[in-house]
């Protein structure tokens, strides 16, 4: 497809250009009905066959039984920062801090209970995870919270951490089917789709259906996760074109193979960078100080000095390399190769950073 450039954003991120080209040919008329999904009424036989089709779609990728619900809700992860204790909470909750999206939820979670900081790693500027032994759990929490990928930081939880009998509770919005995950492990997942799974605009939840029973009446009718369950995401009108998108995402990752095979391809995808980097005698430094920890999905690295990744920043801008600039509370440089980011692409960013590093 001409004029595509290799698109590292963070989020909203690249989506498969296979998926591009059905929206673009159903645009304007979707499947011969004469319009297009964003005009279409969400509650129409048409489009409940397309919302319907992707709960199923994603019920298949991640094998959801029936004893979970799936929401499609608006308001990004920021909104389910304070849903999640305003509907679960029960006095006190578990939270893991490794990134600034942790931060942020553990800030709303303190308006609604008390939070302890089951483990944190931010006095080494989130640079590693904290490890199991360091968790100190209360077992009465009301649950636990983690984020398992950190898109500033480049971490990554490659298994959940071990909570007990505690319902757990992950933000996914950066990492959600990069592989194969055991869904009964968790009480409640939740992701904005913008990265990994579609455009900006909506957020996925999935949850455990008994941890609806927490949700009380006296919640604010849009805050309340009963209320949306009762009403299967349609108790106001869903972001039906953002969710038709990702409907179409979860189509293509069970035409190629499904999650196994996404995982396969991720690993080798992050395995080239990486392996570059730590054969690049320290010129190309990662930013993540334990192996384990590193992120599938954005590598964080840094140059000798800012004024090189300045410079290389701005030479890979000219040659087609967008969004390679780290977030501005960190700096250095992130690439983000999401599960729609081709290999091709990775490889190709590999030869610009030989080439830069032989002429600097």
């Amino acid at each position: 497809m001409e004029n595509r450039i290799y698109n590292f954003s963070a989020g909203p991120a690249i989506m498969p250009v296979e998926v591009l080209k059905e929206a673009q040919e159903d645009f304007i008329s979707y499947k011969g009905t004469g319009m297009s999904v964003m005009e279409m009424s969400h509650r129409s036989k048409t489009y409940d066959a397309i919302i319907k089709g992707a709960d199923k779609d994603l019920r298949t990728l991640l094998n959801i039984g029936d004893d979970y619900t799936v929401l499609f809700l608006q308001g990004g992860a920021t909104l389910q920062f304070s849903m999640v204790p305003l509907n679960l909470m029960q006095g006190k909750a578990d939270y893991i801090v490794t990134g600034a999206w942790a931060k942020k939820a553990v800030k709303e979670a303190k308006r609604v209970g008390t939070v302890n900081i089951a483990g944190t790693s931010e006095s080494e500027n989130f640079a590693r995870l904290p490890k199991q032994e360091e968790l100190k759990l209360d077992p009465e929490a009301s649950y636990v919270h983690y984020t398992s990928n950190n898109t500033i930081f480049g971490t990554q939880y490659k298994t959940e951490p071990e909570v007990g009998n505690v319902p757990l509770i992950c933000d996914a919005s950066s990492d959600i089917l990069y592989k194969k995950i055991d869904i009964n492990k968790y009480g409640m997942i939740y992701a904005g789709a913008q990265k990994n799974m579609g455009p900006s605009g909506c957020t996925l939840v999935i949850m455990k259906k008994d941890l609806l029973l927490r949700s009380q009446d006296t919640l604010h009718t849009y805050l309340n996760y009963k209320i949306h369950a009762e009403n299967e995401t349609m108790y106001n009108t869903p972001a039906t074109y953002a969710i038709y998108l990702m409907g179409l995402v979860f189509k293509w990752l069970i035409k190629n193979g499904g999650l196994d095979a996404m995982y396969k391809t991720n690993v080798e995808k992050a395995g080239i960078l990486y392996d570059y980097m730590d054969s690049s005698d320290g010129y190309y430094k990662p930013t993540v100080t334990v192996k384990e920890d590193r992120s599938l999905m954005n590598v964080t690295y840094r140059l000798p000095n800012e004024e090189l990744e300045k410079k290389f920043i701005a030479e890979a801008a000219e040659k087609g390399f967008s969004g390679l600039k780290g977030h501005r509370s960190v700096g250095g440089i992130r690439a983000s190769i999401y599960n729609a980011f081709p290999t091709q692409g990775v490889a190709a960013l590999v030869e610009l950073m030989k080439d830069f590093k032989s002429k600097n």
